[in-house]
């Protein structure tokens, strides 16, 4: 299962599910043509209009640990 990873500190976030990074990637908008996102809290809300797992969003809140925002990637 794909792990997320917050790039500024290379910490794991934790393990998300196929389903869920394969939403994430749809949902996302992706500026490079890495596995590199940005998440803030717009994005956070944007997903939960979307009806994205309640799991996956405490995940990344927990992973923004109060900041502003993250940039995260995928590891296999």
């Amino acid at each position: 299962m794909p792990r997320l990873i917050r790039l500024d500190t290379g910490n794991a976030i934790g393990t998300i599910t196929d389903a869920q990074q394969a939403f994430l990637v749809a949902q996302l908008e992706n500026e490079n043509d890495d596995d590199d996102f940005l998440i803030d809290r717009d994005t956070l809300d944007l997903l939960s209009d979307n009806d994205a797992d309640p799991e996956l969003l405490t995940l990344l809140e927990k992973g923004l640990d109060g900041d502003e925002d993250m940039s995260i990637t995928f590891e296999a």
